[in-house]
């Protein structure tokens, strides 16, 4: 590929308060589930105390950003209702927001709970949807000026994984996002705004996410930045017969592998380790930026 043909992605996020620099070093998004069924730390932060005190554990083990979710949307759970969804997940966004030093993201796909979390402090909406559940989601975030990420998936979570076959998954997904991309754009979300993910773990075989880590750079054509997301998820554990509470090497070879092939943004549960695994692999491919 000659220079001319480069593919250049944005070095920076556009959020509703704030930019984060993608360039000098990949992103680490904590994973804050306010669920009880999650799959892998369902209940632990139910209580509003222990999960503000969860936020300020992970600012301090390196978060740049803490993603928090109010549904479980691991494969074959049934859906939670608007008004429930709200009651987990607005109380701590209220009470965080001014007080950890990182943007708050909003892990949903109903417009209603992203307006009113982006009314309280969040800065990001992080749809799994890439803006198909609802058609009032794009507007909602193009109101807001948030960041947006939208996520490769096909049909929801209670059905995605009867169907995890493709003609051709890595050209399926882009096209998905792409279109994504474009609805986002036509509801007034400028495209400095926009950060792309995979969908690892959504209506994809064990050996579909393997292949979305191995051509994670042919998503880059799409020219924004990317997200990965394989914290702790089952296609680990059934290469390694771990766990779900076993499964951190895994999950940290899967994260290095995606930092070597452009993630720029790392949503994940153990963030101290994963911070340090991240850092190491960006330092081997960027040695003059340390």
């Amino acid at each position: 590929m000659g220079k001319s043909d480069e593919i250049v992605v944005p070095s920076f996020w556009r959020l509703a308060k704030r930019s984060l620099d993608l360039s000098r070093r990949p992103c680490i998004m904590g994973i804050l589930n306010v669920t009880p069924d999650s799959f892998s730390d369902g209940s632990r932060y139910l209580d509003l105390d222990r999960a503000e005190e969860r936020a300020h554990q992970m600012v301090e083990q390196g978060a740049d950003i803490v993603d928090i979710g109010g549904e479980s949307t691991r494969p074959n759970i049934a859906p939670v209702d608007a008004d429930e969804e709200l009651r987990r997940v607005i109380p701590l966004v209220e009470r965080l927001a001014g007080r950890i030093p990182v943007p708050i993201s909003v892990d949903t796909y109903k417009a209603v709970v992203a307006r009113e979390a982006l009314r309280v402090g969040a800065e990001i909406v992080n749809d799994i949807s890439g803006l198909t559940f609802d058609p009032a989601m794009a507007a909602t975030v193009a109101e807001a000026d948030a960041g947006l990420v939208v996520m490769h998936t096909r049909g929801r979570p209670d059905t995605m994984q009867r169907d995890t076959a493709y003609g051709n998954l890595i050209a399926e997904v882009i096209d998905f996002l792409r279109q994504s991309v474009l609805i986002a754009e036509a509801a007034g979300v400028s495209k400095e705004r926009i950060v792309v993910d995979p969908g690892i773990g959504f209506a994809k075989s064990v050996q579909g996410n393997l292949e979305i880590l191995r051509q994670l750079r042919d998503v880059a054509s799409l020219q924004l930045p990317i997200l990965v997301g394989t914290s702790r998820k089952s296609f680990i554990g059934t290469i390694l017969g771990r766990n779900v509470d076993e499964r951190l090497f895994g999950t940290a070879a899967t994260v290095a592998l995606a930092v070597a092939n452009g993630a720029s943004i790392i949503r994940v549960h153990e963030v101290r380790e994963m911070r340090d695994v991240a850092d190491m692999a960006h330092a081997v491919l960027h040695p003059h930026a340390y």
